[in-house]
């Protein structure tokens, strides 16, 4: 069950957060933290990312929403783990790097929240369609 999971979340994700990255949010952080941003992506570093969030969202929210048969469960759930693992990354950094932006860190939160809410939520409905 969590391969046939994964292979739902996966492309659901990336889907949404290309949308987030390449056209809503992409000035945001350009002029928010363009002096930090690197020139091109490290693919191995964000493919890694994606694929273990992916892991965790399945693992700890969406197969227990289905087990729940709670979509509500993946909603509030899947919002909890993405608040929880965005505010990580930009919590550490507001922490320890010089000049990180606030707005960035609370934009990001939110951000986070959100894909993990959507994400488990699409997926929990897909899976219960189709599996």
């Amino acid at each position: 069950m969590f391969l046939k999971l994964y292979a739902i979340a996966l492309p659901v994700f990336f889907a949404i957060d290309m949308v987030w990255l390449g056209l809503v949010a992409k000035n945001f952080y350009a002029k928010h933290i363009g002096f930090l941003m690197k020139s091109n992506v490290n693919w191995t570093a964000a493919i890694l990312f994606y694929l273990l969030f992916i892991v965790g969202m399945v693992i700890f929210v969406i197969a227990p929403a289905l087990e729940k048969d709670s979509w509500l469960h993946a909603l509030l759930f899947g919002a909890l783990f993405g608040l929880i693992t965005y505010a990580t990354y930009d919590l550490t950094n507001l922490a320890t790097l010089k000049d990180w932006p606030l707005l960035v860190t609370v934009i990001d939160l939110a951000w986070g929240a959100t894909l993990g809410s959507l994400v488990s939520v699409i997926t929990y409905f897909v899976a219960d369609k189709i599996l």
